[in-house]
């Protein structure tokens, strides 16, 4: 495996634990909420930016991507 996509995972386990803790849920169901509502996918398509910011900023990023195409977490 190579090295940036080591990143990638790694980075993505800990977006999904920062965003769990966030919001009081399981890692698990973190991972189905995003999958579900989008924000998987915006974190794989701008994974560039976003690791390069916060935790707490990229949680708060995929919430509102999540909110947008019709979550419900706050």
């Amino acid at each position: 495996m190579a090295r940036e996509d080591r990143n990638v995972i790694g980075f993505t386990v800990a977006l999904i634990s920062e965003f769990a803790s966030h919001f009081g849920i399981h890692p698990r169901q973190a991972y189905a909420y995003l999958k579900r509502y989008g924000g998987m996918d915006h974190l794989h398509s701008h994974y560039a930016v976003l690791h390069t910011q916060s935790f707490p900023d990229t949680v708060e990023a995929l919430a509102q991507v999540c909110i947008n195409n019709g979550g419900a977490l706050t």
